[in-house]
Order: structure tokens, then sequence, then C-alpha cells
């Protein structure tokens, strides 16, 4: 199965819940789904997320 990837980074000022509630958006609307997280020590979340390549395009990331 083929995957296309987008990385995300998310800074520290934005707490757990907040995170979550865009990753759930990004989800639902988009066809993302969630592959890695990276905590950093100064407290930013790498994010990696994963959807499956299809024929017919789907819209991007919101940023």
């Amino acid at each position: 199965m083929d995957y296309e990837y987008a990385p995300l980074r998310l800074p520290s000022n934005v707490d757990r819940l907040a995170a979550a509630a865009q990753l759930a958006i990004q989800a639902e609307f988009s066809g993302w789904e969630l592959a890695r997280v990276q905590l950093f020590r100064d407290g930013t979340r790498q994010v990696m997320l994963r959807r499956k390549v299809r024929d017919n395009p789907q819209p991007g990331l919101s940023y």
C-alpha cells in the first residue's frame, strides 16, 4: 500500500487537547491518520500524518 506523508510541527503552547482536536479534524475531513508523534524536551511535537494514495485527489492540510 502506498502512502503520502505530511509532517506537522506543533509548538509547545498548543496543549494536548487542542492538538488532538486539530488532528481529529484532519482525520475526519481529509483522510489523514496518525503515523508517528515525537515529543521534544522543549515541549514541541513533531507529528507525521499519512493517508493512502488514491487515484482521485483529496484536499490537503489547511495551515
